[in-house]
């Protein structure tokens, strides 16, 4: 009796401390994940180079971390540099009233009158919509740019979460497996499902971070290339902001292209609105629909759907973290299922 109680009362002092250590790591939970994030991507390059170098796990795992550095980490901030410039001139350009939201709408519903007309056949108070469509545009583009302006007044805290995931994933890279193994041994899963849940954890990262940061540079070039070329303000700006929007599959980045290419029809640009509407719809739409599945929707073995679903959600209730959270979520789920089925109920 004493020792079931005893047992008892250390798996609750057990989930306790797990729990506050938890808390404790929260602040830093966004570089943590992303550290084994990046782990689990440069884990085959760690190998290879420790193939070549000999057992110097150390000296592997920095020449790795060095790798990462020069391949993701430079670009990213130089491209965030540029990014956050953009951004503080477009917002000071909506404080000074160079942009007006208001007037844009305007222009659109003088080119489109008869979206007008439709509305008013459905009872759609046209007037009360006008307001609310522009207090709504006009939020969104100071969101957009007073977001990019605490970009900039945050470096500090950046740097610091980027110092924080770089130091973490050089000690993942070099001692990730023995990690993996004590983890393994911890939980009390079985081994077989533990190393089924960890190889289905690393393959669905690989190809959610891979894949979808493939479409996502894809398109935000390819849109930032048609708004350069259509000398459309704010190309790095608007590119940037549909490399982000492409994380959202289906939709993405024609949250950007489409509203500008009926702006442009509105004020007259017929052949650049074709050129847009035209560039968008079957070039940064092809990209979407031919890599996305093949890049994520194979390697991970997920439905389309469910891709879509849960990336949306992940984004929706993790922020930007979601994108590979949510797929990642989803995997786990339907392979926890499967392995149930096989496990206790002898179905595959």
């Amino acid at each position: 009796m004493r020792d079931k109680l005893e047992r008892r009362s250390f798996l609750i002092l057990l989930v306790l401390v797990s729990i506050a250590f938890g808390f404790i790591l929260e602040p830093f939970w966004g570089a943590i994940f992303w550290a084994c994030a990046v782990s689990v991507i440069f884990a085959p390059l760690q190998r290879w180079v420790l193939s070549k170098i000999g057992e110097r796990p150390n000296t592997a795992a920095l020449l790795t971390l060095f790798a990462l550095m020069a391949i993701v980490v430079i670009p990213v901030i130089l491209l965030t540099s540029a990014f956050v410039s953009e951004g503080i001139q477009f917002y000071q350009r909506i404080e000074a009233g160079e942009i007006d939201p208001r007037q844009i709408l305007q222009r659109l519903r003088d080119a489109f009158p008869w979206v007008d007309q439709l509305l008013v056949e459905f009872g759609v108070d046209t007037n009360n919509l006008k307001e609310r469509l522009s207090q709504a545009l006009m939020s969104a583009s100071q969101f957009l740019a007073k977001e990019t302006f605490t970009i900039g007044q945050n470096t500090f805290s950046f740097l610091v979460s980027l110092a924080l995931m770089l130091y973490l994933t050089f000690f993942l890279l070099r001692d990730g497996k023995t990690l993996v193994n004590l983890i393994i041994k911890a939980l009390p899963l079985g081994d077989e499902r533990e190393h089924a849940l960890f190889t289905k954890f690393a393959e669905v990262t690989r190809a959610t971070v891979k894949g979808n940061l493939v479409v996502a540079i894809v398109q935000g070039a390819l849109g930032g290339i048609i708004f350069w070329i259509l000398d459309i303000p704010g190309p790095l700006l608007w590119g940037v902001v549909m490399a982000f929007l492409s994380l959202i599959p289906a939709v993405g980045a024609a949250i950007i292209w489409f509203p500008v290419s009926l702006y442009l029809y509105a004020t007259g640009a017929w052949i650049s609105a074709t050129v847009l509407l035209a560039y968008g719809a079957i070039v940064i739409g092809l990209a979407d629909n031919l890599l996305r599945p093949i890049l994520v929707g194979r390697d991970t073995k997920l439905p389309d759907y469910v891709v879509l679903f849960s990336t949306i959600g992940g984004i929706v209730l993790f922020g930007i973290n979601g994108f590979v959270i949510g797929p990642l979520v989803a995997a786990l789920f339907m392979a926890t299922w499967q392995i149930f089925m096989k496990d206790f109920n002898g179905e595959l």
